[in-house]
């Protein structure tokens, strides 16, 4: 991956540990700001599902600092692993969020951001050279391929909502 196309270039295993590790991150850093968002919009529902997908991608960030031994990846990732415009894949997207979004929502922006960050490491075992990188890429191919999954089945307690979801008789208005 080049810089001038806004990833980050994977140069070596470290270099892939950061950047996962990162994009794991980015996802928990963005879950927990649309938590506080539905905190402010009183969606206690959602409160607690963004809560829960920040703290399940900081477990998988956890996991790739232990894979990364006594490498400080975390320091590798500050100075490395940053994303361009785009942004980082795994990220839920700010504009596609509402205040007031469903669960069903929710878990839509989380499967997009999965096969995102799915597709962002499939590319990588496309075209890695080095075979430690190609290798770690495909456990991370596989780690979010079950993330992928592992939404789809979520999405299933929760039926897709009528078009009119968004209506709303009252909605907020700013101070001017």
């Amino acid at each position: 991956m080049s810089k001038s196309s806004g990833q980050p270039k994977i140069s070596g295993l470290n270099d892939l540990l950061a950047v996962a590790y990162q994009i794991e991150s980015d996802a928990v850093e963005r879950y927990n700001l649309l938590a506080d968002q539905m905190e402010t919009h009183n969606n206690p529902e959602l409160v607690k599902i963004f809560r829960d997908l920040a703290r399940a991608e900081g477990i998988h960030g956890e996991e790739i600092r232990r894979l990364a031994g006594s490498f400080d990846v975390v320091s590798h990732a500050r100075e490395m692993a940053r994303f361009g415009r785009m942004g980082s894949p795994e990220e839920a997207e700010l504009d596609a969020a509402h205040y007031l979004m469903t669960p069903w929502h929710a878990l839509q922006l989380s499967l997009a951001g999965e096969e995102r960050a799915l597709a962002y490491f499939a590319r990588i075992v496309e075209t890695a050279t080095d075979p430690k990188v190609k290798a770690l890429a495909e456990e991370l191919v596989e780690e979010e391929a079950e993330h992928v999954n592992l939404v789809h089945r979520l999405l299933r307690r929760y039926p897709k909502p009528a078009d009119s979801w968004a209506d709303d008789p009252d909605p907020p208005a700013s101070p001017e």
